[in-house]
C-alpha cells in the first residue's frame, strides 16, 4: 500500500489521509487507510452465459456488456467524508478465459493487485498483469 499522503497528479496540495475503496454503483465502500499491510474485498458477481462468452453481474460490476470491470477508487477522507481522486480499473475481459471459466466453477475468482505504482503512488487507469494476478 502506498502510505496515508500522495502527491497530486499536477501541482499543488498533498492528498491527506488517503484510503481506497471498492466501488458500489457510484459509492465507494469498505474504505481501508493506504497505510495498512493490504486490502481486502469480498463480493458476490454474477455471470451469465452468453452465444460469445460470459457477462457480469452485481453491484459492484462497472460498464457495458463486453467491457465490464470492477474499480478500486482512492481518495482523501476529510470530515468523514471521501473525496476521490484517482480509480484503478481492474477489467473482467483481461482475466484468461481458462482462469475465469475455473473461477465460475469454483465460485470464485481472486485478483491480487499491487497497490502501489513505479512512483510510490496509488496505482490507478486500468490495471493489467503483472500488477494484476487473477487466479
Amino acid at each position: 500500500m502506498p502510505g496515508r499522503t500522495c502527491a497530486p497528479a499536477e501541482a499543488g496540495d498533498r492528498y491527506e489521509n488517503v484510503h481506497v475503496g471498492v466501488q458500489r454503483a457510484r459509492e465507494v465502500v469498505d474504505l481501508v487507510p493506504g497505510d495498512a499491510d493490504r486490502a481486502r474485498w469480498s463480493f458476490e458477481v454474477r455471470t451469465k452465459r452468453l452465444d460469445d462468452g460470459l457477462d457480469f453481474a452485481g453491484p459492484f460490476v462497472q460498464g457495458r456488456r463486453g467491457d465490464r470491470f470492477i474499480y478500486l477508487s482512492w481518495g482523501s477522507v476529510r470530515e468523514g467524508s471521501f473525496h476521490m481522486f484517482r480509480r484503478a480499473k481492474l477489467h473482467l475481459a483481461d482475466v484468461d478465459s481458462a482462469v475465469l471459466e475455473s473461477a465460475v466453477r469454483a465460485g470464485a475468482l481472486r485478483c491480487r493487485v499491487r497497490m502501489t505504482d513505479s512512483c510510490g503512488n496509488p496505482r490507478c487507469a486500468r490495471v493489467r498483469p503483472p500488477d494484476a494476478i487473477w487466479t
